[in-house]
């Protein structure tokens, strides 16, 4: 898609901190970090969701889900990590290509949700 920005991001047409590239996909710092490290994996083949993702998709999500520990101990989070895969408006999904969140740093995360 012209306008997606992590098409224009994966195509070189918006400048990142990137960590990692290949034929696949791209790894970056994300702009608004949430915790002491923050960095998405995206897909370059634009997949609106994890909600729009089909069997042609299995091999660029497990290469996603592969790469996450890699580059999450490249970073520095051996004590580890959270993974966020926000799909749709609902599930707080800002930007409509699918994007994995890789969170993490010296101290533990809060948790995701409210306990009862």
């Amino acid at each position: 898609m012209d306008d997606c920005i992590f098409c224009r991001i994966a195509r070189g047409e918006i400048p990142s901190k990137k960590l990692y590239e290949d034929e696949d996909v791209i790894a970056f710092h994300d702009i608004h970090p949430q915790a002491e490290v923050h960095f998405m994996i995206v897909p370059k083949s634009h997949i609106e969701s994890l909600a729009h993702a089909t069997e042609e998709h299995a091999r660029v999500l497990g290469r996603m889900m592969v790469l996450a520990p890699v580059l999450a101990k490249q970073a520095g989070l051996s004590d580890g990590f959270r993974t966020i895969v926000n799909t749709g408006r609902v599930g707080g999904q800002e930007v409509m290509h699918l994007h994995m969140h890789i969170l993490g740093g010296r101290n533990r995360l809060p948790p995701m949700l409210a306990r009862n």
